[in-house]
């Protein structure tokens, strides 16, 4: 276990950094069972760091040698083995040569429970004890719906269109009903969830929160409301194979009808089909179907978010979707791949497609956010051009640019003094001039 001494500017900064969801700051007086409690949450949460040697109130007070934390690493050792998602150190002040214990946490793929027995979760800036094992299961994704079964006739399942062009396509050797039978997706004489989400042809009969439902808000606020919807949201319905594909359709036929300004003047907006794709798709997909809500596409003038229910599982955290794989609904991945258009057709490398399309248009790239509840993927039509060059690329084939245009072009509508200073900084930089007869909110500027 390696251990570096630190500066003092260093030691200034551990000790007054405030405690949060993945930091927090334990006394050396504080037993090692109780510490178990602190690595449970972060484990069980989003992982996170643990220094043993500073007060709560910042002090530094730590050990006189690195034998000192013995003790600690034993009671540790069974429950959180030093390895890939638990890493230990020990960092030594420069002065006294005094140490503390460094510990960070990984989201880790299994339930980790503390000394006392108890599973917990970091919530904030606290440690709580999980009251519901099997939620904190399903959230991990060491259970799933998928393989629960729905109370309806499995005839309904047998004798749907969906399975029916599926097995004569896919499987003509072999009758819907036992096909579906030996995949487990009837099991006694019940359909399951997954059989249900993939070949019944109306499963939000059975699974009514299972809907895309499509929204266009006509602003670029944080957050849209009602005053801002164009219309009533769309609601996109049936088997997901189908569903997929009528939601990307739907929110790109919408996205299309958003005009812009470019160099060009106003044109349509254009995001990546592949893009949309990849990301409605791990939506749908890779949602938690125990959590009763829809899949959300709300599209404004200058971004997409799509929200999926439920956090990410086991070890995935937004810093590491692209490296790593996980599937919540492993039967349903894989027999969606197995259809002719399969939209998972590259299955694991869904995201990643996504942001290599981003990438190749020089637009920004997709930001994600695990809320707790739910997966929130936001797609930017932002360029990755620095706002100088933009409006300097707008000046070259158009006379002039004003605030209004500006601010329009950079999708900042509510930046009015920011674009202000923006145009100072052109003028001084004597790449710009203001249009003579023009002044105030009627400024307009041109090429030099």
């Amino acid at each position: 276990m390696e251990t570096t001494t630190l500066t003092i500017e260093q030691v200034g900064a551990l000790s007054s950094r405030e405690e949060d969801h993945l930091f927090d700051r334990k006394s050396r007086s504080i037993t090692p069972a109780k510490l178990t409690k602190t690595l449970s949450g972060f484990a069980n949460a989003d992982g996170g760091e643990i220094l043993i040697g500073i007060e709560d109130d910042g002090t530094w007070n730590g050990a006189p040698k690195v034998e000192a934390f013995n003790g600690t690493l034993q009671a540790f050792e069974p429950l959180f083995p030093y390895g890939t998602e638990f890493d230990y150190e020990f960092l030594t002040h420069p002065d006294d040569q005094s140490v503390v214990m460094h510990v960070t946490v990984q989201k880790s793929r299994e339930i980790k429970f503390a000394s006392d027995g108890k599973a917990y979760v970091r919530r904030g800036a606290q440690s709580l004890p999980v009251e519901d094992l099997e939620l904190l299961r399903r959230q991990k994704g060491l259970t799933t719906l998928e393989t629960a079964t729905l109370n309806y006739p499995y005839t309904q399942l047998v004798e749907s269109p969906v399975i029916d062009d599926f097995t004569r396509r896919i499987v003509p050797t072999s009758a819907p009903e036992p096909w579906l039978r030996k995949q487990n997706l009837i099991v006694g004489d019940l359909p399951t969830v997954a059989g249900t989400l993939l070949f019944h042809d109306e499963p939000q009969i059975h699974l009514p929160r299972s809907s895309v439902k499509i929204y266009r808000y006509t602003t670029s606020d944080v957050e849209g409301s009602r005053e801002h919807l164009a219309y009533d949201p769309i609601s996109i319905d049936g088997a997901i194979a189908e569903q997929v594909a009528a939601a990307v359709a739907e929110t790109v036929r919408q996205v299309e009808e958003i005009p812009t300004l470019d160099t060009e003047g106003l044109i349509k907006i254009k995001y990546p089909d592949e893009t949309l794709h990849e990301i409605i798709t791990n939506a749908v997909i890779h949602r938690d179907y125990a959590v009763n809500d829809d899949v959300h596409v709300r599209i404004f003038d200058n971004r997409i978010e799509v929200q999926s229910p439920g956090g990410l599982p086991a070890n995935i955290t937004a810093a590491n979707i692209l490296d790593e794989r996980f599937s919540r609904n492993p039967i349903v991945v894989r027999l969606l791949n197995k259809f002719p258009d399969a939209p998972n057709k590259d299955v694991g490398e869904g995201l990643n497609t996504a942001f290599e399309a981003m990438r190749k248009l020089d637009l920004r790239d997709p930001e994600i956010r695990d809320t707790g509840t739910s997966v929130l993927v936001v797609v930017w039509h932002e360029s990755l051009a620095s706002p100088e060059s933009r409006i300097m690329d707008f000046l070259k084939s158009n006379k002039t640019i004003s605030n209004r245009e500006a601010r329009t072009l950079l999708n900042r509508p509510e930046a009015e003094r920011s674009i202000r200073r923006l145009f100072e900084s052109l003028v001084a930089s004597n790449l710009i001039e203001r249009v003579p007869g023009t002044s105030g909110r009627g400024s307009k500027y041109r090429a030099k």
